[in-house]
């Protein structure tokens, strides 16, 4: 069954590819109500995303919205760089931050650990001393820590 939620991040993943940018996570919050949705991008070449980033992404993921009208209700549209609670969803995004704590929830887990190992899709958590190996992209994962410096 396909979301509204799964349907706006196709949008925003097509429209914002040719940008250089990803889509980590699209969320529509107080849907109802006061809507805003909610977009966390990242960079391709995996640098900072800075402001002239988000403006871009807001024209023509804002654009795209405007010409396809896919909710109804008037709402805000808030894009952003992924900050200290970063979605890990892809093997690579969890072998770049190895070392740094990760809060893992699904597959019959739950838990927050340091990033041990990436090997293809497998990514190797230390919890409490035991090695807990999951696959990426069947599990929910957030960085628990900011690095000290760009990753």
């Amino acid at each position: 069954m396909t979301t509204k939620t799964d349907n706006l991040t196709t949008i925003a993943s097509r429209v914002l590819a040719p940008l250089g940018l990803e889509v980590l996570d699209v969320q529509l919050q107080n849907p109802g109500r006061h809507p805003t949705l909610l977009v966390r991008i990242d960079r391709l070449d995996e640098q900072p995303v800075g402001v002239e980033d988000l403006e871009a992404a807001s024209r023509a993921f804002g654009a795209e919205l405007d010409a396809l009208d896919p909710i109804k209700e008037e709402y805000r549209l808030e894009l952003e760089s992924p900050g200290s609670k970063r979605p890990l969803i892809r093997a690579r995004h969890f072998e770049r931050m190895l070392g740094l704590l990760a809060r893992v929830r699904g597959e019959g887990h739950a838990f927050t650990a340091p990033i041990k190992a990436v090997d293809g899709e497998q990514v190797t958590f230390d919890v409490l001393g035991q090695d807990v190996t999951l696959t990426a992209g069947q599990f929910q994962g957030n960085l628990a820590e900011f690095p000290p410096e760009h990753r």
